[in-house]
């Protein structure tokens, strides 16, 4: 049988994902209820149809890429929920960065209900999707992971198993709770050797070879003219949005709240984000931190010799 694949959420993420798996040779079908995400999936020349009835038809695999957890929980388990539409034989991907209790309580209604479901969010952002390079963070049983693995090798680089159905969303919330604190430090530490008038070019190449090294210093750096091809170079078009990082951070806080876990670097990173899009930085991309943490100190263009 011709793997047919349905594919909901074609926004920045979802876009670029469903494009791989056409490149491949996938059979897809898109949906999604933004006019405007349409609009860009016809662009792209994605098979977009016009109902939930008909993504769903002959499809054995179903992907999903929103948001947040009310927007995935009323997809499959709302009151036009589309969990006893899909087929028995159908797998669910789940690639929605959300509440682990949301991702468990949507394996378990499928589980009830015979059909294999796994949640795999991804890192690596809309450069990495763009590109095929995405890292899936995955959750579920073997045989589930297996299915899936094929379609997960063309949309990425990695599939990183973490364990049981929700181990994905779990292990994604404390990998962003982590990368949005190191943004903070990578932009405190580039933003101090600039006020302190250095070359922050040999900075940045002695730290990425140093002990206070990161993947957001190294890889994503977050002042501009520093390392290629990074939003920051391109006055910080997301990218990865600082309120999708608020966003995750809200999620991890709460997953910290709910187990009693101290986490006060999470918790401040998370003001210090909130802070940035109530700013009006909402859309910005998260590297962007660095305009607030430069304050006066920054500007643009940007001197990496750390000249006023």
């Amino acid at each position: 049988m011709t793997d047919q694949i349905a594919f909901i959420g074609v926004g920045n993420m979802g876009n670029p994902m469903a494009d791989q798996l056409v490149k491949a040779g996938k059979k897809v079908k898109v949906y999604d209820v933004s006019p405007e995400m349409i609009q860009k999936a016809k662009e792209a020349n994605l098979n977009v149809v016009e109902t939930l009835d008909e993504v769903l038809d002959g499809a054995n695999f179903i992907i999903s890429m929103l948001p947040e957890g009310k927007h995935v929980k009323s997809l499959f388990l709302g009151e036009k929920g589309i969990i006893d539409k899909i087929s028995k034989d159908a797998l669910i991907i789940d690639c929605s960065t959300i509440d682990i209790e949301t991702s468990l309580l949507l394996g378990k209604e499928a589980k009830s209900r015979g059909i294999k479901m796994i949640d795999a969010p991804v890192t690596g952002g809309v450069m990495g999707a763009r590109v095929g390079k995405l890292n899936f963070l995955v959750g579920g049983d073997d045989e589930s992971v297996n299915l899936a693995r094929p379609l997960m090798d063309i949309m990425g680089q990695k599939i990183l198993h973490a364990g049981p159905q929700g181990s994905g969303v779990g292990v994604k919330i404390c990998n962003n709770m982590s990368l949005g604190i190191s943004m903070i430090a990578a932009s405190e530490a580039l933003m101090l050797a600039k006020r302190l008038k250095m070359d922050l070019k040999k900075v940045h190449e002695i730290m990425k070879n140093a002990s206070g090294n990161n993947w957001a210093l190294s890889t994503y750096t977050p002042l501009p003219n520093l390392t290629d091809g990074v939003p920051s170079n391109n006055k910080y078009r997301p990218g990865f949005s600082a309120a999708m990082m608020t966003k995750d951070l809200k999620l991890a806080n709460d997953a910290a709240k709910s187990v009693s876990a101290s986490t006060p670097l999470g918790k401040h990173a998370l003001e210090i984000f909130s802070e940035f899009c109530n700013e009006g930085e909402s859309e910005t991309d998260y590297s962007g931190i660095s305009k607030k943490i430069g304050g006066d100190a920054w500007d643009y263009p940007f001197d990496p010799k750390g000249k006023d």
